[in-house]
């Protein structure tokens, strides 16, 4: 009898409904869905069911008891089936199809209010016509349709965030929100530029860089005219024209436009020198005195004198050498 359950046999059939059933047992208690008596009430509301699993089931809806938690945001149910079909607006899953336009729903009630739209748009019908029909109103679809979107909307006002991120635990008010947020954890970057091909995890961000390409600057400086390509490129720049430096050093009285340019200088005072040279274990205070001190190891000569193509480590060593043409003429 057990190894029918792994073969998929189901010999017992329902005379009622033509049902199978693995075992005998699971038909009696099927065709006892068949009778008409039900043989347990409910003592609060005048409802009968067949089994007394049911009605226990039933009545924890009376005493208010919810023993089914959603892992996701901790909301209890009465029902283990409430909770599955909660746990849809979390996964995302959309099982039920439009025949009509291919459009996927979460549940069946909303596939079935989105039919009732097509049904009165195709009809032939005004849709004064359909308010007699006793299996189709047309203004309780349009109220289910509204009050569906209404609970979407609502959302923003409440706070109520039921779409949980699984890799960060970032709650959002929409499903399309979760999605877009989840791209950060794939590193998925869709979106190409046909110029450069560099790619973007989102379709504004590929719109902003493409204005590099174009040349677009529409944020321009009132003051000097200059134009950027970047609002936050504008502010910095409109830094420079304050007629006050922000940031002053305690030590001189020497004053920046920036709190990095000011800690920087800082340095100069205290002897902080973060910068190490891996070659001589020589330090430095900034970044840019390394780079220049390394090129003493790398041999590299990047300013070229234009009259004898003679190179130079450091600029101010090319500035000197071109004096000496200088003296020639």
């Amino acid at each position: 009898m057990h190894q029918i359950i792994h073969t998929g046999n189901k010999p017992f059939p329902c005379a009622e409904c033509k049902k199978n059933f693995t075992n005998l047992s699971s038909l009696k208690t099927h065709q006892m869905t068949h009778k008409e008596k039900k043989s347990f009430p409910c003592t609060e509301y005048t409802k009968n069911f067949t089994q007394l699993s049911h009605l226990k089931l039933h009545q924890k809806s009376h005493i208010g008891e919810k023993l089914f938690s959603c892992i996701e945001c901790n909301k209890s149910f009465t029902r283990l089936s409430n909770l599955k079909y909660h746990q849809r607006i979390h996964t995302g899953d959309k099982c039920f199809q439009c025949t009509e336009c291919s459009k996927r729903f979460t549940h069946r009630s909303a596939l079935k209010t989105h039919q009732m739209l097509h049904s009165l748009f195709n009809s032939k019908k005004s849709p004064n016509d359909h308010i007699g029909d006793n299996h189709f109103c047309v203004l309780s679809v349009i109220k289910i349709h509204l009050a569906f979107k209404s609970k979407i909307h609502q959302n923003t006002h409440t706070g109520e965030k039921p779409f949980i991120c699984t890799e960060c635990n970032k709650s959002f008010t929409h499903l399309a929100a979760l999605k877009t947020h989840q791209v950060i954890h794939t590193g998925d970057k869709p979106f190409l530029c046909t110029e450069c091909n560099k790619g973007f995890t989102w379709f504004s961000s590929l719109k902003l860089h493409q204005k590099i390409h174009k040349g677009d600057k529409p944020f321009i400086c009132k003051e000097c005219n200059k134009s950027f390509t970047w609002l936050s490129n504008l502010k910095r720049h409109q830094m420079i024209h304050m007629a006050d430096k922000l940031f002053a050093c305690t030590e001189c009285n020497k004053s920046f436009t920036w709190l990095s340019q000011l800690k920087l200088h800082q340095k100069t005072h205290t002897g902080e020198k973060l910068f190490q040279c891996r070659e001589c274990s020589k330090s430095f205070t900034r970044l840019s005195t390394l780079k220049t001190h390394q090129m003493i190891h790398t041999g590299d000569k990047p300013f070229l004198c234009t009259e004898c193509n003679k190179s130079f480590t450091w600029l101010s060593s090319l500035k000197i050498h071109q004096k000496t043409h200088m003296v020639r003429r």
